[in-house]
């Protein structure tokens, strides 16, 4: 498929071959939304902890005897039901990571990626021209580029100049190639991609690694 490339003065400069396997092919919605679960789960920390009733310190004794004073049964006084006591069913450190196979993350990078490019939410620039850091230049390239008020910018490598010149623009985020990933793009209205950006993606999710066939088994 031909995407159409701009400068920082958002005129279009020429028209570039994209991987029809990376940026054309049919969104696999119910994968998009399992990875972006599974991603969002991840970052959750799983740190909350509590202690039961076995955990908690204190006598095990029996505060009163059973029967004789009219009064309900108790136990120790490290019951659930007792201020200071343990918590019955309280919640405990564990992970919530959700694996996925290999094939799925990189069918929702590709998904997303095509769903970005037929709806137009995808445009491609040939580079930012910034020697230094410059807020103003990164503001006007934007305005330029028509992306809107939320954009993610990808670029082929770490930039600092394209990084600093960004970071005190609201809902504008920088990101490699090599770190793109489902919750970013979703996170963010378009998708603001440098030509180098689109050939190391190809790279990372076109190819047989689209297929996610080994080249030994294409050939045979």
């Amino acid at each position: 498929m031909k995407l159409q490339v701009i400068d920082a003065a958002g005129q279009s400069v020429e028209a570039i071959d994209a991987d029809d396997a990376v940026f054309g092919i049919e969104p696999n919605e119910p994968v998009v939304h399992q990875t972006l679960l599974a991603q969002l789960a991840a970052r959750r920390s799983g740190s909350a902890n509590t202690k039961s009733r076995g955990e908690v310190r204190g006598s095990t004794r029996k505060l009163r005897r059973q029967k004789g004073l009219g009064m309900a049964r108790v136990g120790s006084a490290n019951s659930p039901i007792r201020r200071g006591g343990g918590v019955a069913f309280g919640p405990k450190q564990r992970s919530y990571v959700q694996k996925l196979p290999k094939r799925m993350r990189r069918l929702a990078i590709r998904s997303v990626l095509s769903s970005r490019a037929s709806d137009g939410r995808l445009k491609v620039i040939s580079d930012f021209g910034l020697d230094q850091p410059s807020t103003s230049n990164m503001a006007a390239a934007l305005q330029a580029a028509e992306s809107g008020r939320s954009v993610l910018i990808v670029t082929a490598e770490s930039d600092a100049n394209v990084r600093q010149s960004a970071r005190n623009l609201p809902g504008i985020d920088v990101l490699p190639a090599d770190t793109l990933n489902v919750a970013d793009m979703l996170g963010h209205g378009s998708l603001l991609v440098t030509v180098d950006a689109v050939r190391r993606i190809e790279a990372l999710w076109g190819g047989e690694r689209a297929s996610g066939r080994p080249r030994a088994a294409v050939e045979a």
